[in-house]
């Protein structure tokens, strides 16, 4: 079991509109995604640019003074967290001799056109990467003293990549399980979890256990932890007395959204961090509440010495207090970690 993505397409997030608004959006829903190179130096994602979300609106970084409600407004939040970030020799010592002399990391993660990717990665108008993970992985270089070379792949053929030597690290908000750590080495850099999101009008406020759900209709992707979680789980409801909970499936979240707003679905369960930044972004929806958790890191070949490299950086990064800036930035509290370790005990 894994802390999956959320399903591959999504509907673009309308962060101030009208249930017709939603059906609109997702009418008109068009991603593409796309496999190859691109240059992502450390620090060097333009975090200060001016470029807005689709509607124009002028950005204001969310929780500094004046910024836009992010409930009402589709600002992309700007604020430059990365660029104050300075070189540590030490740490940078720890990199193999190939990566000191190059000043190099290449990187495998997934391409997230626009930004229905966010909170964890997206692109501006000018195409320029952004996001948690990008913000992360920038201020990590910055400390390590290198610049990572983007390849991009998808979410099956990254760790792959890993184990044959095509990627120096993998990042794809890859959960740390019993069967990834036998292959690969993990340095964790955020929690992510399982949780709900509900329509506004479901009733229920929160859910702690899957029997909170019995007699709703419950959303969420295939082949994944969350299928597995409720298929565990279904019988649950009978012994408790109750009616048992519906789930649909989706491998796109465009038809899941549209479900929220005109009550063919109840709730969404998928990755705690996506959900909660949804929760602030979609209208007429709540965060109802999270079950479990999973450890999330950099991939890295077992044994590679880069694996404790980015450990260290990113406790680094926790310690001078840009860790905590880069999850204000993007407004997810409650999914960062007190201390990057390498090959945590797994949950899964």
């Amino acid at each position: 079991m894994t802390t999956e993505r959320r399903p591959a397409r999504r509907l673009p997030r309308p962060l101030a509109a009208t249930t017709a608004t939603v059906l609109a959006a997702a009418l008109g829903l068009f991603l593409l995604t796309a496999c190859g190179d691109s240059s992502d130096s450390a620090g060097t994602s333009d975090s200060s640019a001016s470029d807005t979300a689709a509607g124009g609106a002028s950005p204001k970084t969310a929780g500094s003074p004046g910024a836009a409600d992010p409930g009402s407004s589709t600002a992309i939040p700007t604020e430059d967290v990365v660029s104050g970030v300075t070189a540590d020799p030490a740490l940078a010592a720890e990199l193999p001799a190939a990566a000191r002399s190059s000043h190099t990391l290449t990187l495998g993660t997934t391409r997230a056109p626009g930004t229905t990717g966010l909170p964890h990665g997206g692109e501006d108008a000018k195409g320029t990467p952004i996001g948690l993970d990008v913000d992360l992985r920038d201020a990590v270089g910055k400390v390590l003293g290198i610049t990572w070379k983007v390849q991009y792949g998808t979410f099956p053929t990254v760790i792959p990549g890993v184990q044959n030597g095509r990627y120096d690290v993998g990042q794809d908000n890859f959960g740390v399980t019993k069967a990834r750590e036998q292959v690969v080495d993990f340095a964790t850099y955020l929690n992510d979890g399982q949780s709900f999101l509900g329509a506004k009008d479901v009733p229920i406020d929160s859910v702690t256990a899957l029997t909170d759900l019995c007699g709703l209709t419950v959303a969420t992707s295939p082949g994944s932890t969350f299928q597995q979680i409720l298929t565990d789980g279904a019988s649950k409801c009978a012994g408790a007395g109750k009616k048992p909970y519906k789930v649909q499936y989706f491998t796109d979240t465009a038809p899941i959204f549209l479900g929220l707003a005109n009550g063919k679905v109840d709730v969404f369960f998928g990755p705690t961090l996506g959900l909660k930044y949804d929760a602030t972004h979609v209208p007429n929806t709540k965060f109802l509440g999270e079950i479990s958790t999973t450890p999330v890191g950099f991939v890295t070949a077992k044994g590679s010495p880069v694996g404790k490299a980015l450990s260290d950086a990113v406790n680094k990064l926790i310690a001078d207090g840009t860790y905590a800036k880069i999850f204000a930035k993007w407004g997810v509290p409650g999914t960062g970690i007190t201390k990057s370790e390498v090959n945590p005990a797994a949950t899964f």
